[in-house]
């Protein structure tokens, strides 16, 4: 049976955080009590998560709850999922988050403490990406 697209998506935001935080499968695994196999299944959607389950993610990966939904919509899915086909590129959106340069830019940028200093930078790196190429 193929993994229900909630529990992919859960899964995916798992990911995320984890990589963002820089955790490998095995530390989360131990600190919850279960192995890094158990783990790359969550983040798969292979197996689903339980709420005492999601709860112990949460406070693990300092999110709320509702982190591991944020995007979803009321019908079950993303809106990665519920695009037609003609919007197949988005569904590469979420990969770019797991590029080792993404991963490793969004590392620096959380490590800023002065959060003036980050808005900046922020803000520097949109106007970047505004500019039309040459």
């Amino acid at each position: 049976m193929a993994p229900h697209m909630v529990d992919v998506y859960v899964g995916k935001r798992l990911r995320m955080r984890r990589t963002i935080l820089g955790m490998s499968q095995e530390a989360i695994g131990n600190a919850i009590g279960v192995t890094f196999q158990q783990i790359q299944k969550y983040e798969r959607g292979i197996n689903r998560m339980g709420a005492s389950r999601l709860y112990d993610f949460s406070r693990i990966l300092g999110v709320p709850v509702s982190y591991f939904f944020e995007g979803l919509s009321d019908e079950g899915g993303s809106s990665e999922y519920n695009k037609g086909m003609a919007d197949d590129a988005s569904e590469f959106e979420h990969e770019k988050l797991s590029t080792r340069e993404t991963l490793e830019m969004m590392r620096a940028y959380y490590r800023i403490s002065d959060p003036q200093v980050r808005k900046r930078v922020f803000d520097l790196v949109k106007s970047l990406a505004d500019t039309p190429e040459k």
